[in-house]
């Protein structure tokens, strides 16, 4: 992915989160000097699977896996610091060397005990089914300007005023809400003190720091969590996370600038999942959706929640591609439907005045949308010892050619399991979409 002077890769989940992101950073990571974190916070959680170990991280970057590779979170991430430190104390507990490369943007904004309060008493919270990390408080405060920021904790003496303010705003909202439950400011400034010798030696201005990187010929992975279709701004709003989870919020979340982007990858599942509330057009009928999330592992890597399972979309994934500038593409779990003897693709949804193939922005329309569906034979033998599209099923290659063809951009990676070994490079060149035309997969 770094051949051929490619400087900056982004990863983004094309779908709804979920998408095997993390998998996908672990394998490119081992060819980047940096991976680096643009946005989002603890409420995302990244699996890696290396010989029996499974890695489970919610902030730090998967490229910490590797030695030697440097890793960033960025300033468009909400950081929790007592996650921060816990995952930092687990890794070192596992083996995994974290002293000194491991930076914080000190632009960084912080989750306060007060944003968890906050997520967990707000009605609109439960019903759209956040995970309750204090997500969507934080970035709430970030926007109206009474938000804290690592960098704060450099000034004890400003640090009172500005954590009163945004306590006392918590506090009159929380009674809003009808709670009992305050938050305590002498509390707060008191964690943040104990918090602060160890958060602030992380603390540097990281888009500095990769703007040096670049210059010096380093190569750039940027991580996104969640998906596309979770984006604030571009997903089934309001049924999203309260960040730009798509490829223009990377170089905002790191400060580098977006000329410096070589190549868009795009993540998505075989079929498709979502956690929560919200529409999911193509969702599996029982009892397929309990089949596929049994074999899928279809639990939410940090809530435990079961996913809820669809066909592949097409129309989202195109949608995906579309908002993102998606260069190549990364299909996972292909090993999940190797069981199935008919494979369903949507390729459209039946709403008011007939058949649209591109994702609707009206969220009642989305709800009231009928898939239509494209029916493939299955392969009914196993891919996960597959290491080439030769050694994958003839039908198996047909599904992928066709998600290629629908979604519009071309397959650079191909997971077959959990493990780090399981995939199937596809070799090509990502870098410029629409430059040639897509040879089939097959």
């Amino acid at each position: 992915m770094f051949d051929n002077g490619t400087r900056v890769v982004v990863i983004v989940g094309a779908q709804w989160g979920d998408e095997g992101k993390g998998k996908l950073v672990d394998v490119i990571a081992e060819r980047a000097d940096w991976v680096v974190r643009y946005q989002g916070g603890a409420n995302a959680g990244h699996t890696v699977q290396i010989g029996p170990h499974s890695f489970v991280l919610h902030q730090i970057p998967s490229g910490i896996l590797h030695p030697g590779v440097r890793c960033a979170i960025g300033n468009g991430v909400v950081l929790d610091p007592d996650t921060l430190f816990a995952e930092i104390d687990e890794l070192v507990n596992d083996g995994v060397d974290v002293e000194g490369r491991l930076y914080v943007s000190d632009r960084a904004h912080l989750v306060m005990p007060y944003h968890k309060l906050l997520d967990g008493e707000s009605a609109a919270s439960k019903e759209i089914g956040t995970t309750g990390r204090g997500i969507g408080p934080a970035y709430e405060d970030k926007v109206a300007r009474r938000g804290v920021r690592v960098l704060d904790l450099r000034h004890p003496d400003r640090l009172r005023d500005l954590v009163e303010r945004a306590v006392t705003h918590a506090n009159a909202q929380l009674g809003g809400f009808g709670s009992s439950r305050r938050a305590g400011l002498e509390d707060t400034l008191s964690l943040l003190e104990r918090l602060a010798p160890r958060l602030l030696p992380l603390a540097d201005d990281v888009g500095l720091v990769l703007h040096r990187a670049l210059n010096s010929g380093a190569s750039i992975l940027l991580e996104g969590a969640q998906g596309s279709l979770l984006d604030v701004d571009h997903g089934t709003y309001p049924y999203v996370t309260s960040s730009n989870t798509t490829s223009g919020g990377a170089a905002i979340g790191v400060g580098i600038a977006p000329t410096a982007i070589d190549v868009v990858l795009g993540i998505v599942k075989a079929y498709t999942t979502r956690v929560g509330n919200g529409p999911l057009p193509s969702e599996m009928l029982e009892p397929m959706a309990s089949n596929i999330r049994k074999l899928g592992a279809e639990f939410g890597a940090t809530t435990g929640r079961p996913r809820r399972c669809g066909w592949f979309d097409a129309v989202v994934v195109r949608y995906a591609a579309r908002i993102n500038g998606l260069t190549g593409l990364a299909v996972t779990k292909l090993d999940v439907l190797d069981t199935l003897d008919e494979i369903a693709v949507c390729t459209g949804y039946e709403v008011a005045g007939g058949v649209v193939n591109e994702f609707p922005g009206d969220l009642v329309a989305l709800e009231r949308a009928v898939p239509t569906y494209e029916w493939m034979d299955g392969w009914m033998r196993p891919t996960s010892e597959a290491r080439a599209l030769a050694d994958l099923p003839a039908a198996a290659r047909r599904y992928l050619d066709r998600i290629e063809e629908l979604a519009e951009t071309p397959i650079a990676y191909v997971s077959v399991g959990t493990r780090r070994d399981q995939i199937i490079e596809v070799g090509r060149d990502v870098r410029a979409r629409g430059t040639r035309a897509a040879a089939p997969v097959g």
